[in-house]
């Protein structure tokens, strides 16, 4: 998962991005977003600087398990930070229901702890090949709602989506089919905010603002206070 801040509060402490000349300082909440390429993390110590929540890649396509996911997890939950798992999505490999019940089945669950994010689907660039993965606008959105449909079915949650701006303007159309359910995880490295926000979603809920991160793996900030993150996690 390799790829400004205006806010304005809104009832489970996630904020709407305002223009400019409103600016305002609001709550946030520091985490950051991992996998095996990152040999040593430092859950203790980020969670003693601040973060509260570390997304965690469990699986990608239907033929990989990250190899350090087990670890990170009980890393994570150590240390007393709220973490979740991320699905790689390979859209070209297979249908968006078999991969939501790949990463179902090997740590993308959700339970209501607490301390357990909704799964999160990364769906970006092709890493190895065409960067819509040879489908269509309207083929990308049907394979996400596919995805979306599934794992909400087993979970009672909707999923992350984790994007950039460009990609979702490219490969889906735009497409404003999500912006109700699936919380937004916006990519985009920047000190000056996340930039625009695609796919009517009204804001971000988390921002990716940098590929790294002192403890470890890429920056990610909640756009809002503790109590938005933990009902995230609730639900």
């Amino acid at each position: 998962m390799k790829f400004r801040l205006a806010f304005a509060a809104l009832a489970i402490g996630r904020v709407a991005a305002l223009p400019s000349h409103q600016l305002e300082e609001r709550d946030t909440v520091q985490g950051f977003d991992i996998s095996h390429y990152q040999g040593t993390v430092n859950f203790q110590g980020a969670y003693n600087s601040g973060a509260r929540f570390v997304i965690i890649k469990a699986t990608e396509g239907t033929t990989y398990i990250d190899s350090s996911f087990s670890s990170h997890y009980n890393g994570a939950t150590s240390a007393g930070l709220i973490r979740g798992g991320y699905h790689f999505a390979h859209p070209d490999s297979s249908s968006g229901a078999t991969q939501a019940n790949y990463f179902l089945a090997h740590g993308g669950g959700w339970s209501g702890d607490g301390i357990t994010l909704p799964g999160m689907l990364d769906i970006e660039y092709n890493p190895s090949g065409a960067t819509c993965y040879g489908l269509s606008k309207t083929a990308m959105v049907s394979w996400i709602q596919d995805f979306v449909n599934i794992y909400h079915s087993k979970t009672t949650r909707y999923p992350l989506i984790y994007t950039t701006n460009d990609w979702w303007t490219t490969c889906t159309g735009n497409s404003a089919a999500f912006h109700t359910t699936c919380p937004l995880v916006l990519a985009r490295y920047s000190s000056s905010g996340p930039g625009t926000i695609p796919g009517g979603w009204p804001y971000q809920t988390i921002w990716q603002n940098a590929d790294s991160y002192t403890y470890g793996g890429d920056s990610d900030i909640f756009n809002g206070g503790i109590t938005g993150l933990k009902k995230l996690a609730t639900g």
